[in-house]
């Protein structure tokens, strides 16, 4: 497993996927390993019967252009020059291409930020870095949002002797 040769790490252009990358680039440096990052375009719902003013593919195509512009910068502006990085913008289930693409790649690791959801916006949305970890059969590294002194459990109290 260790050295890290190819670490995967996917972005939604986040402040927690910034973290991420950070994480994934120091990694990388670390052990010289090669980066690459991947953005996932969902693709547009359409419900069948309702007519659209929009070109669909039209559209989706100009999201896929859009998003490799934005990845190739967003790597461009976060990621080291010493690091070997390659970018990767599909379109589909975004932890189903992930996995998918870190089979593809032969990756060793994939670092995944996660957002820290709870509740109903949890249960509605799904977690995509859970799915990750479920799926996965390289390791997955996740990283947290930077936490409040609110969310952080208290200490534990020292017993006196």
């Amino acid at each position: 497993m260790l050295p890290f040769k190819k670490i995967l790490c996917p972005t939604d252009f986040s402040k927690p996927s910034g973290k991420a990358m950070k994480a994934a680039g120091e990694l990388a440096l670390h052990f010289s390993s090669e980066l690459l990052v991947v953005h996932v375009v969902v693709p547009v719902p359409v419900v069948p019967g309702i007519p659209l003013s929009v070109n669909v593919a039209e559209y989706q195509q100009e999201l896929e252009i859009s998003s490799k512009k934005k990845l190739e910068n967003w790597v461009r502006n976060n990621v080291s020059k010493k690091i070997r990085a390659g970018t990767r913008v599909v379109l589909g289930d975004p932890a189903e291409q992930i996995v998918k693409i870190a089979g593809e790649e032969e990756t060793d690791l994939i670092v995944i930020a996660t957002q820290g959801q709870t509740g109903f916006k949890r249960l509605a949305f799904g977690s995509v870095t859970e799915k990750v970890v479920r799926l996965s059969p390289e390791p997955v590294l996740t990283i947290r949002p930077a936490s409040t002194p609110k969310q952080r459990p208290p200490a534990p109290k020292k017993k006196k002797r």
